[in-house]
């Protein structure tokens, strides 16, 4: 399934390595908040220094715009790593240029640098060729392991495999057999559950998996809009006016697959302690708005999830950052979790939301890449893969 070369595929000894690593997490007060992203990359990291080489990492976090923004520091990165590896991780001010290529060119085997943020250049987002060249310097061989970059063709994800040998690391691999597989050869039923907010981030992965899946139960925000589409008052709420037309085209052609809630809980205004009641869907009180699904639809998507052979899952079934409206996302996460079907959870908040409820252990594969595992699901070449050499 996967045909691209990988770690195993190279001989590191005594070679420098400039790794394409997805250490954009959350910084609070000049501390890592939470390391998931960095715990990914350990794997490839140790791999390559157990095959005796030095390693130049880069990657980008946040949106510093193209320009040096001191909150958008990888400094505290290399403290988080250095003691994640057991080995001290140098620091370098800039991801190019003279300081990076001194603090490269002493580098010993089996010793670490961190590069500053790739966005502290506008050349990375634009995939300036001349940024791409400045970073192959660095290093004799690339190794991309940032699944989570995989779908942006950026300076330091796609560019840079130009101009030296690239292969990806066992997280790449790992993301991209998963949902791959899913998508290509699933065990059926292959269910696919999506949520969140936006039809229109997802009008390709529905119109895909409309191909491709059994079965899509469809929560969050986004079902509001189906909701309306079908000619459902649903009051004050949220809803996407631009997407009702492709709504209602995707209600026709998927009638007997797409699901939506049958009952919703709704409240008086956005808010943790706002009043709240749960009803049948139809129209919805004046001023109240849909904050989750239901107890009646938690039951019915179970039992479709219950006989799944395949599942994937992106995005909540309600705003479950208030614990009043997280029912209906904790219970599809029960029903993941306990369904023996080879599971599959992307995208920021329903990674959250498994590991908020518990159950993150119970589920196959946790994927470390909201948009990249989104244009997989759609379909799509990821460019950052592409540019790899085939095996």
């Amino acid at each position: 399934m996967f045909n691209k070369k990988t770690v195993r595929d190279l001989d590191f000894k005594g070679k420098r390595v400039l790794v394409r690593v997805d250490f954009n997490v959350p910084i609070k007060d000049g501390t890592v908040g939470d390391d998931t992203r960095i715990q990914a990359a350990l794997p490839t990291l140790n791999y390559l220094l157990g095959h005796g080489a030095s390693l130049v990492l880069c990657s980008h976090l946040g949106r510093p715009k193209g320009e040096p923004k001191p909150e958008f520091s990888m400094r505290p990165v290399a403290k988080r790593l250095s003691s994640l590896l057991g080995r001290e991780v140098a620091f370098a001010d800039d991801c190019i240029g003279e300081v990076a290529e001194k603090a490269a060119g002493e580098l010993q085997p089996g010793g670490v640098l961190l590069l500053e943020n790739t966005r502290f250049h506008a050349g990375e987002t634009k995939n300036d060729p001349e940024m791409a060249k400045q970073l192959a310097a660095l290093a004799d061989l690339y190794v991309n392991d940032a699944f989570g970059s995989a779908h942006r063709a950026h300076a330091s994800t796609e560019g840079v495999a130009k101009y030296l040998p690239a292969v990806a690391g066992f997280l790449m691999e790992k993301e991209i057999q998963y949902l791959g597989q899913a998508i290509a050869d699933p065990k059926r039923p292959f269910v696919a559950i999506l949520g969140g907010a936006k039809i229109s981030d997802k009008i390709g992965v529905i119109r895909n998996l409309l191909l491709k899946a059994d079965q899509i139960l469809i929560g969050g925000g986004m079902a509001n809009t189906f909701f309306k589409a079908k000619g459902i008052d649903v009051s004050d709420s949220l809803i996407e006016e631009e997407a009702l037309e492709t709504a209602r085209q995707l209600v026709d052609e998927g009638s007997a697959k797409l699901h939506l809630p049958v009952d919703v809980v709704v409240a008086n205004r956005f808010d943790a302690n706002a009043e709240s009641k749960t009803i049948p869907v139809g129209p919805i009180p004046q001023g109240w708005r849909i904050l989750d699904v239901g107890p009646k639809t938690i039951v019915a998507y179970s039992n479709i999830i219950k006989k799944a052979g395949t599942v994937v899952w992106n995005g909540p079934m309600g705003v479950f950052e208030f614990p009043r409206f997280a029912e209906g996302t904790f219970g599809v996460a029960k029903a993941v979790a306990g369904s023996g079907a080879t599971t599959i959870i992307g995208g920021g908040d329903s990674v959250a939301a498994i590991n908020q409820s518990g159950l993150a252990d119970q589920v196959t594969h946790i994927s470390t890449g909201g948009g990249a595992s989104l244009e997989m699901l759609e379909g799509l070449a990821l460019p950052g893969v592409v540019a790899l050499l085939d095996k």
